[in-house]
């Protein structure tokens, strides 16, 4: 059956002229509030424990959340303990405010301040349900009867805050905003800063939640201008946000929201949420953080961050989440771990400090992973992945007209295994091919035994064993590479040429070997390159060149 689009309705637009918001950009952070331990840990399957709630609250403060919603105290026991719990073991520092979630009710709200009893700063957060399909199908009541359900909670607030030490702001949300007249939640949010006795000693904080998503992330914003503009003494209200997922554009809506004038964002770490989650605040944060802005919040050590949202919620991050999945900084395609290889070296080579790699928006080491988990290898991968780990992970600096070479190697090899291999598998494939322990041409021994300087010509003494027997040659050239090629032409008969030769040190400097590879060339045309090692340099190329012709016995 197909979806049947005929029972849905578009959302209606927002009459908001002249808008600004699409030419703000974000320059600053707002004020960040995790509600990880309420609204997060309401949708899990199994709600945190104690222990649980205290060592995520305790990551909250490392990474740096100056507000943080621990519960609904007055909702059960439980909620109630762990607030105790955080102002008894005085897990609360002082530049903390803790958030609270109350309804407009007298039991409740009393209940609230009882677990609130020593805590310096908190925010009591308020609510009630004000959208169209609530008031109608819920609870059946009409504007000014949710008006009143909202003032009613205000008085409570300001008459058991006469009663404790406990310095209280209130923090107001008509739930389900986004589904709400945009008039009615302007005259709601207006009633109840008024009651309060708004001022700049007593600021507000007005949450607009997305508590369903239900429209384009730019209508959200247009929604937030909106109510910026028609809200009585702006200047003391802090505006927040509070999205949710349904249609998988909450980072978008909040950022839009942002720049519409919202000065607070609410969401959870890692998006854990109702249905389709909260906001993710470790993509918002970063997202700030690769255009230039403080986020000040401490994502350096993401694996830790997973690691304990993971354990304490029981949901696995998934490989592809921004920024902090296993795959995020891993490219299979070739093309692409071509261009991360040429951007790495780039990298290494600028001095302004600028971030420039292509794929990869953000370094890698900002959030504590590391280089070699950026390129992994299979079938589809290409050759500029290869190079990229034999050099990073093993020190083989391969010429670049070697790349396809050696790609083609482990392409070979990935294809008939049709699954990724492993940095130590290439390893594998690249040594087994090169370093065979029974050439058909086998070195033994290299000596100069004259030179003249002058013509810059030298004289060499070989011994090698071909088809299992032992040969000496000797061979003069224009250095020892030449030499040698000649030497080995009084035995070896097909005539070939060197096209190129590099080297380089390979390890730390008291342990380093030199590394060779040399480029050969039949008298078809046809290439292929040798690779040698020796703690010597000069024998090093010389075994090099044995590879290649041993190479080209066995492939050409």
């Amino acid at each position: 059956m197909r979806f049947d689009t005929a029972k849905y309705r578009p959302f209606g637009r927002v009459a908001l002229h002249n808008r600004t918001w699409p030419d703000h950009v974000i320059e600053q952070a707002p004020i960040w509030c995790s509600v990880d331990l309420r609204d997060g840990n309401q949708a899990l399957v199994t709600p945190m424990n104690l222990e649980q709630k205290i060592e995520l609250f305790k990551l909250l403060l490392k990474i740096g959340f100056k507000d943080i919603e621990v519960g609904f105290p007055s909702a059960s026991q439980v909620e109630f303990d762990f607030l105790r719990t955080l102002v008894e073991q005085h897990l609360i520092p002082d530049d903390v405010r803790i958030q609270v979630l109350v309804q407009a009710r007298e039991h409740l709200i009393e209940r609230t301040f009882e677990a609130l009893r020593g805590v310096k700063k908190a925010i009591v957060h308020l609510y009630n349900s004000t959208s169209t399909a609530q008031r109608k199908i819920v609870f059946k009541k009409e504007q000014k009867e949710i008006i009143d359900i909202a003032l009613a909670g205000v008085d409570l607030i300001k008459k058991f805050e006469s009663t404790t030490d406990t310095q209280i702001f209130l923090e107001y949300s008509p739930e389900s905003f986004t589904g709400t007249e945009l008039e009615f939640a302007r005259d709601i949010c207006n009633a109840v800063t008024a009651r309060w006795g708004i001022s700049a000693a007593r600021p507000v904080i007005l949450n607009l939640p997305a508590t369903v998503e239900m429209a384009t992330p730019n209508t959200y914003a247009d929604m937030v201008e909106w109510m910026g503009r028609e809200l009585h003494h702006r200047e003391h209200v802090l505006i927040s946000t509070h999205t949710h997922n349904d249609r998988g554009t909450s980072v978008a809506a909040t950022e839009l929201a942002l720049m519409a004038g919202a000065d607070r964002v609410e969401g959870t770490l890692l998006a854990n949420g109702e249905r389709t989650g909260n906001v993710d605040i470790i993509t918002l944060a970063l997202n700030m953080s690769t255009q230039g802005v403080e986020s000040h919040l401490d994502f350096s050590n993401v694996d830790h961050v997973i690691s304990v949202v993971e354990r304490v919620t029981n949901i696995a991050t998934h490989v592809r989440h921004p920024y902090v999945g296993k795959l995020v900084y891993t490219a299979f395609s070739g093309s692409h771990q071509d261009a991360i290889k040429k951007g790495m070296a780039y990298q290494k080579e600028r001095t302004d400090g600028i971030w420039e790699v292509p794929y990869l928006p953000i370094d890698p080491s900002d959030v504590g992973r590391t280089y070699e988990d950026i390129i992994r290898i299979n079938s589809q991968s290409g050759k500029g992945g290869v190079a990229y780990i034999l050099e990073e992970d093993f020190g083989y600096i391969l010429p670049k007209a070697m790349h396809p070479e050696v790609g083609a190697l482990v392409q070979d090899a990935t294809d008939k295994s049709g699954k990724e291999i492993t940095k130590e598998g290439i390893l594998s494939i690249f040594e087994a091919h090169y370093f065979r322990p029974n050439p058909v041409l086998k070195f033994k021994k290299f000596e100069v035994t004259s030179r003249i300087e002058e013509e810059g010509e030298i004289t060499v003494l070989l011994a090698f064993e071909y088809k299992t027997n032992l040969h000496t040659a000797s061979g003069s050239g224009n250095g020892p590479i030449d030499a040698c090629k000649n030497a080995l032409t009084q035995i070896y008969r097909d005539d070939f040429s060197i096209n190129s030769f590099s080297e380089h040190s390979r390890g730390k400097s008291s342990s380093a070997q030199a590394i060779a590879y040399i480029e050969v060339e039949n008298a078809k045309g046809e290439t292929l390159f040798g690779v040698g090692r020796d703690n010597n340099t000069t024998i090093a190329s010389v075994k090099a060149l044995f590879c290649a012709l041993n190479l080209m016995f066995e492939t050409l």
